[in-house]
């Protein structure tokens, strides 16, 4: 059965979409995403997407794959990427144009996230709390009912002070001079496995330019070297508040681009803002 697909992209963090809707299981295996997602031999990405049924009050449910074939709970450069699509999907469907502004509840592994697609054609997210205790990150760096800030972790027989965040997937966060300095390829990995996260982690390296400007580099768990990570953009300025380091709105500059993120003091949530794009369909 041939598999209608489109890649999509949001600040270089790329993914292949595929409409799902007729069926609550996602139509490919892991395996299958891991050959797809090979950019050599497949079409390249960093995760497939499924758009798959929504349920209890949501109007779609998220399923996604990394490129090594493991199952995040969800994805901030993803659920916008698969906001622009649905509404692409419901705009083919009606035969007119893309609405200029339309918002989604979608169901995630992170619970039910909110995706408002804007006039100027940013999506904003609605992100959630933080999760900021030990045992909802999962990490052994504290004792369960505590907060993770400026941890002592040794790491290649070297001492990094990190401060952990959930945002429905583990986050762990150093800052340091310069983050063009730091050889992800060979540290990543090692922050990843560490024992003392369960679940493993997503780490991101950042580098404070101004309160209200950070520079960011991240090591996705089950991905490797992104271009760009929503939920790592959102937790990173959590530890910068934590820390004391940054305001609690500031632009995430990342490689693929700029996010932007806010942590609303009035009701705890995060605010993504950032642009997707549309790269290009295929059938499998």
């Amino acid at each position: 059965m041939a598999i209608e697909f489109t890649k999509y992209h949001g600040l270089g963090n790329d993914f292949i979409l595929i409409d799902n809707r007729t069926s609550s299981e996602p139509c490919l295996t892991p395996a299958d995403a891991v050959k797809l997602c090979d950019r050599h031999f497949g079409i390249g990405a960093d995760g497939a997407i499924f758009a798959l049924p929504g349920g209890a009050g949501t109007d779609y449910t998220m399923r996604i794959f990394n490129s090594d074939g493991s199952e995040p709970e969800m994805c901030g450069n993803g659920i916008r990427c698969l906001a622009r699509f649905l509404a692409d999907l419901e705009a083919d469907a009606g035969g007119g144009e893309v609405a200029s502004s339309r918002s989604y509840r979608i169901h995630t592994g992170a619970g039910v996230i909110t995706p408002q697609i804007r006039p100027d054609g940013q999506v904003t997210v609605d992100m959630g709390e933080p999760r900021l205790l030990a045992a909802e990150i999962p990490t052994t760096l504290a004792a369960p009912d505590e907060k993770v800030v400026n941890q002592p972790l040794e790491v290649a027989d070297q001492s990094w002070s990190v401060t952990c965040v959930s945002m429905g997937n583990p986050h762990c966060i150093t800052f340091v001079d310069d983050v063009a300095a730091i050889s992800l390829e060979a540290i990543g990995p090692l922050f990843e496995h560490h024992s003392v996260f369960p679940k493993r982690t997503n780490t991101e390296f950042i580098q404070v330019v101004r309160s209200d400007y950070l520079k960011m580099r991240v090591w996705e768990r089950g991905a490797g070297v992104t271009l760009a990570c929503g939920t790592g953009a959102c937790a990173a300025l959590v530890a910068g508040v934590l820390t004391g380091r940054c305001d609690r709105a500031a632009t995430v500059e990342l490689p693929g681009g700029c996010l932007q993120i806010e942590w609303s003091a009035t009701d705890n949530r995060l605010y993504m803002t950032g642009p997707t794009e549309r790269v290009f369909t295929g059938t499998l």
